[in-house]
């Protein structure tokens, strides 16, 4: 398997565990779970879509800055700001 394909492999599993946890969750509200421990796992969830959001992040960025070194056309870096400032709000 190359490198690609273990990195894609990986998000894909952390994606189907955030969902696992999503479902979790509901069945959690379905069986009157305590608030805290809903949110709890919301935040869990939370912190773990980021995760997958900094890892598609960083090989973005790197696709971009290799673009901008290759090309030196400024269209690639504000692309990427733009996604930056998507993803951080």
């Amino acid at each position: 398997m190359d490198e690609l394909s273990k990195e894609k492999e990986n998000l894909l599993l952390r994606l189907r565990k955030i969902e696992g946890q999503i479902k979790g969750i509901q069945k959690m509200i379905e069986n009157d779970k305590s608030c805290n421990d809903v949110l709890t796992q919301i935040a869990a969830v939370k912190a773990a879509l980021n995760k997958v959001g900094a890892i598609i992040l960083e090989k973005y960025s790197k696709s971009c800055i290799a673009e901008y070194k290759n090309t030196e056309n400024e269209k690639s870096i504000d692309e990427l700001i733009e996604t930056l400032l998507r993803f951080i709000k």
